[in-house]
């Protein structure tokens, strides 16, 4: 909140306080020029200075001071803070709340018999569909064959037990295996 009363002199006055607590958590070249202050109703004082951190245009560093009796002002917390320019992140939605919404909008578009494709509007398996050209339909048989290999020892055409002269019952260490 934001105080209606006059702020702290002290507390206004703390920008040597504040660019010292700046120092210890960022380099002095990420601190730029005095941006003013927000007093608050609790009587602390907020003193902005421009961030000058690339990718954070619109942003501040902030430090927040307090001075209780008579004491002198001290730093309660150094923050960087977006101003009301700043780019930010949109809100955080949870993945659980995210999947819901793509499984509800796929059902969506099975019921209304939606080609399901990709992003890119085409379909699942890269066809373009049931106007355009097959092309790939041989390229598509071949690849269905072509998946076998992750079970018969065959990687890209070749056969890797041909390339192990001991393969025939023989365990690496030379000696003889069970065969089956």
């Amino acid at each position: 909140m934001t105080s209606t009363r006059e702020p702290d002199e002290r507390l206004t006055g703390a920008g040597p306080l504040a660019l010292a607590a700046l120092a210890e958590i960022t380099p002095e070249d990420t601190i730029g020029a005095p941006a003013g202050y927000e007093a608050h109703e609790d009587g602390t004082v907020s003193l902005r200075f421009a961030a000058t951190l690339p990718g954070y245009p619109g942003w501040f560093w902030t430090v927040s001071v307090a001075a209780v009796g008579g004491a002198d002002p001290t730093v309660l917390e150094a923050e960087l803070l977006p101003g009301d320019d700043a780019l930010v992140a949109p809100e955080w939605v949870p993945w659980s709340q995210r999947l819901e919404e793509y499984k509800a909008a796929q059902a969506a578009a099975r019921a209304a018999g939606e080609d399901m494709g990709d992003a890119e509007g085409g379909s699942p398996d890269g066809d373009e569909g049931e106007d355009g050209p097959d092309d790939d339909a041989e390229d598509d048989a071949e690849d269905d064959d072509d998946a076998s290999f992750l079970h018969a020892g065959d990687v890209d055409g070749v056969d890797i037990d041909e390339l192990d002269e001991g393969a025939e019952g023989e365990s690496p260490d030379g000696a003889e295996g069970d065969s089956e």
